[in-house]
């Protein structure tokens, strides 16, 4: 069983950044790819970006549109997504997730899922 905690989201001005965080403890992370979604209230969930289990592989979503970027520790179990350029279109809350298989991460499907880390961008 893999347990994730996100971190890193606050209150944030338009333009500004921030790095997310998503420690994991338990199981087999270091084998599970791993992907961060977001969601605003009353909008469904967003895929926002995704690295494989090696960390050389990542995909993103329209919504990351080149500002955000995803990486992991290559030892270590977390993951990061540093969020770049904000606007208060980004307002949400930012999940990480983590699946042996990468094609239902990418799809929307986990194993595993933390709670969410709450970034509001001002403007």
């Amino acid at each position: 069983q893999v347990h994730l905690v996100e971190s890193g989201g606050g209150l944030v001005q338009a333009g500004g950044s921030l790095r997310l965080s998503c420690a994991a403890s338990g199981g087999e992370f270091t084998d599970c790819n791993a992907a961060w979604f977001r969601q605003a209230p009353g909008k469904n969930r967003e895929f926002v970006a995704a690295i494989d289990w090696s960390g050389t592989g990542t995909t993103y979503g329209d919504v990351a549109q080149g500002r955000f970027m995803i990486s992991r520790a290559r030892a270590g179990n977390t993951v990061w997504l540093r969020l770049s350029d904000l606007e208060p279109e980004d307002t949400a809350t930012y999940f990480c997730a983590a699946d042996l298989n990468w094609g239902r991460i990418v799809g929307g499907i986990a194993d595993y899922w933390g709670q969410g880390t709450q970034v509001t961008v001002s403007s």
